[in-house]
């Protein structure tokens, strides 16, 4: 990014990027881990950066770190009125938008004076595009110093549209970006009246995938140089609807081919079609439905989980459908949630990664984390249903008698926080013995000289600071409860047999082998779990933070639960994270209750990255580490 004359290098628009994604300091310790190189670097690069003719300072220093200054890097990002064409991906991706847009050749020492490059690096970027430009179906080719790019327009949108995904690859592709790039009529309005178009036509629509089709618009409509024929009177009603939309929004008429790729796009992408029984091809939906039926029963029979419900079963179906189409169109959906889903909802991915498992084997296709994760959102929703229906915490109302007092204080708690809350019993007495209340809360409009976790002092007539303390007390019973739990099942699952400390391997399957040979010869798995292991991880990565892989099989074959664990002071690569602790989770098909619990926490206990640097350093054996760890459940 060239911005007043500073070149920002790769190395220190990724420090920059680490930084927005934190939430405050982080160490150079934490920076080297993330950017794979050593301390010195990570202060190289913040000085680089701090000493640039950058207009404003957008990284703090302190004894606790770096950090992003948030308000002047989002001046600094408003202020930049050059596109970012300095950055190696960048440069590459408009050196092909260039040659696309010159049919005869462009000349390197123009394209090298244009990027403010010298020719060595124009010739470096051809070679690195080279590969991607001969995928995409296009060929580029020399005539002394004249470059060429030569093949199919569809071509050369798909790949441009490629390179400008992967170029605005952190987290959503932004509508703003795509406006900038296009200098297109208002984006935002035309997003909203192409929804609106949707709605009328009954579709739902999935609103992290719209970009992607206005980023494809976006190209058509710029890269259309003719008035495309009418339709045809045979046309169907939604074709004309979206060519009328995009003539008065664009001024340009998109021919048949352009606007079939678009609602393919929206098909396979945003909208989502209803069961037609009219529709010869939803025979195939019923069979696709029996399968994914299939499938659920599965999860339910290997996790305990019950997914059985038709309108979710409908859905999922719906869904998987476009999915599969994606897959055999090598065109799959980004989702910017997918880190976040995989961190903080671990066991919601993992019946998502069941679940696709089964859809890639059974439709032989691949489906990518970013895909899993839409998995995830349908499987999250549907369980947050059933949540809200379920997990209701059971409280005793105490409200001494007078006139009708105590019905409209239920009511108006019933009201406020019925979903969080069942009030199983109203007592109306002051004569109260705390010891006989058996439910979980007890709410009290008299001071009962309690000082127990459940107990809470209200207002006869509830205020919004009742509300909050009981909503407090809620979370605060729900958190012991499920701390009690955790120390309870967890704890049993480790042996010290099974603990490592400063033990590496080459790669993460060496290193599920390794831990496996550990369990088969403690007598806790067979070989089979260990590839049952293996083939989760190409599934999709099991480094859950930014800290921690927990590496297991999709099938509770083990023949006891238990858990070999790794601390490592110096962190491996796995996947896309370097992580300091691998804990290699074999569950029983006995263990199935305690699966849940037992991994949601775990991955929550670890999520903390401070708390997993003390860990490393105090966890020196088998006591110390089970010290660290129930530590770090109380914390």
């Amino acid at each position: 990014m060239r911005q007043n004359g500073y070149l920002m290098l790769d190395n220190h628009a990724r420090l920059i990027e680490h930084l927005a994604q934190a939430e405050g300091w982080v160490t150079a310790a934490d920076l080297a881990d993330k950017l794979g190189v050593t301390t010195r670097s990570v202060r190289s690069y913040v000085t680089a950066v701090k000493s640039s003719a950058l207009p404003l300072e957008v990284i703090e220093s302190s004894t606790a770190g770096y950090r992003l200054h948030r308000e002047n890097y989002a001046e600094f990002l408003k202020s930049a009125s050059i596109r970012e064409t300095e950055r190696p991906r960048d440069r590459q991706y408009h050196l092909v938008r260039r040659l696309g847009d010159a049919p005869d050749g462009v000349d390197i020492h123009a394209l090298a004076e244009s990027f403010f490059v010298s020719e060595s690096t124009v010739e470096a970027d051809l070679r690195k595009i080279k590969a991607s430009i001969a995928e995409s179906g296009l060929t580029l080719t020399r005539r002394g110093s004249l470059v060429l790019l030569a093949g199919t327009e569809p071509n050369l949108r798909r790949l441009l549209s490629k390179m400008f995904r992967h170029e605005e690859s952190q987290g959503f592709l932004e509508l703003e970006s795509i406006q900038r790039e296009f200098e297109s009529s208002d984006l935002r309005s035309f997003k909203t009246a192409l929804l609106e178009l949707l709605d009328s036509h009954g579709y739902f629509v999935n609103e992290y995938g719209i970009n992607h089709v206005l980023l494809h618009v976006a190209i058509a409509t710029d890269r259309t140089s003719q008035e495309a024929p009418a339709l045809p009177q045979s046309a169907p009603q939604f074709t004309n609807d979206l060519a009328a939309l995009i003539s008065t929004h664009f001024g340009v008429n998109l021919g048949r081919s352009d606007l079939n790729e678009i609602e393919v796009l929206l098909t396979t992408r945003v909208i989502t079609r209803t069961a037609d029984p009219e529709d010869a091809s939803d025979v195939d939906l019923e069979q696709l439905i029996s399968r994914v039926r299939r499938t659920v029963q599965h999860v339910g029979e290997e996790y305990l989980v019950d997914l059985d419900d038709d309108d979710f079963i409908m859905r999922l179906s719906l869904h998987v459908r476009n999915l599969i189409l994606r897959a055999q169109d090598l065109s799959y959906s980004r989702n910017p949630m997918t880190r976040s889903i995989k961190t903080t909802y671990p066991m919601i991915y993992e019946l998502a990664v069941f679940i696709a498992a089964e859809v890639q084997r059974d439709e032989g296709i691949t489906i990518h984390d970013d895909e899993i994760s839409y998995i995830a959102l349908h499987v999250g929703s549907h369980l947050e249903r059933q949540a809200k229906r379920e997990v209701r915490l059971t409280a005793a109302l105490v409200c001494p008698n007078y006139h009708d007092l105590h019905v409209i204080l239920r009511e108006r708690i019933e009201t406020v926080l019925g979903d969080e809350l069942h009030l199983r019993v109203v007592i109306t007495r002051t004569d109260v013995d705390l010891a006989e209340l058996t439910t979980d809360l007890v709410l009290t409009t008299i001071d009962l000289r309690s000082f127990a976790d459940n107990v809470v002092l209200i207002q006869p007539f509830l205020t919004e600071a009742d509300v909050d303390s009981i909503r407090k007390t809620i979370g605060r019973v729900r958190r012991l409860r499920r701390r009690r739990t955790l120390t309870d099942e967890l704890l049993r699952f480790f042996d010290p047999a099974l603990f490592l400390r400063n033990f590496t391997a080459p790669s993460e399957e060496a290193m599920i082998a390794a831990l496996g040979h550990r369990m088969i010869e403690a007598g806790v798995i067979d070989h089979s779990y260990i590839t049952g292991a293996i083939e989760r991880e190409r599934m999709s990565s099991t480094a859950f933070t930014d800290s921690l892989a927990v590496p297991h099989a999709m099938t509770m074959s083990a023949h006891r639960t238990a858990i070999s664990i790794v601390i490592n002071e110096t962190p491996m690569q796995w996947g896309e994270n370097r992580v300091n602790v691998i804990a290699l989770i074999a569950f029983s098909a006995a263990g199935r209750t305690t699966f849940q619990t037992v991994f949601d926490q775990f991955v929550t206990v670890f999520s903390d990255r401070d708390y997993v640097q003390q860990l490393v350093r105090k966890a020196v054996d088998f006591p110390t580490f089970i010290d660290e760890l129930v530590r770090g459940i109380e914390n």
